[in-house]
């Protein structure tokens, strides 16, 4: 694979990581991590390979390493790094990163808990407001029928006015008494 282009992706205790781009897609090289975390990155590159998923996705790419010089290295796929960091054994980690991957650790498990629940937290809001709506619509239905009636009544009186006569007003001695029910 020809290495198209690499880039610091970001500093742990000091060290660039690199993102490596390539046809294939964006990968990072796990050394530069494990000896920025104080961990054996052969034991953590045999940890990956024993991993169904990052094992499957692990590859070896020409990248520039630290030194300036273009060496071969093993790196799993950027949307994998993630994963994979939350994996690794804090105790295992130099004590001065350990509470940079503990943090990044616990963000993992909220940004986990988050996008599970978040599903089922948007079906109850949107059927609280779906029951909420049903309630203003049966409540409009109801006020236009009502509304409905009272408008067909009135239309009828207002039709029989336009229809009372003079004769009508006289009958009723000058008085406008017309009985409407």
């Amino acid at each position: 694979m020809e290495t198209r282009n690499v880039k610091t992706l970001a500093r742990i205790n000091n060290v660039a990581i690199q993102l490596v781009e390539n046809e294939d897609g964006k990968f990072v090289p796990i050394k530069p991590i494990c000896e920025a975390l104080g961990i054996d990155s052969e034991a953590q590159r045999q940890r990956i390979e024993n991993n169904k998923i990052l094992g499957s996705t692990a590859c070896v790419i020409k990248a520039v390493a630290a030194d300036g010089k273009e060496r071969e290295m093993y790196c799993i796929p950027f949307r994998f790094i993630f994963g994979w960091m939350f994996t690794i054994d804090t105790s295992r980690v130099k004590e001065e990163a350990q509470e940079a991957v503990i943090g990044y650790q616990l963000e993992c498990y909220n940004v986990m808990y988050d996008y599970f629940t978040s599903r089922a937290e948007f079906v109850e809001q949107k059927q609280i407001e779906i029951d909420r709506q049903l309630e203003i619509v049966e409540t409009a239905k109801s006020n236009f029928n009502i509304a409905k009636n009272i408008l067909s009544d009135a239309e009828g009186k207002l039709k029989k006015l336009r229809n009372l006569t003079m004769d009508d007003f006289d009958m009723e001695i000058r008085q406008l008494k017309i009985n409407f029910d």
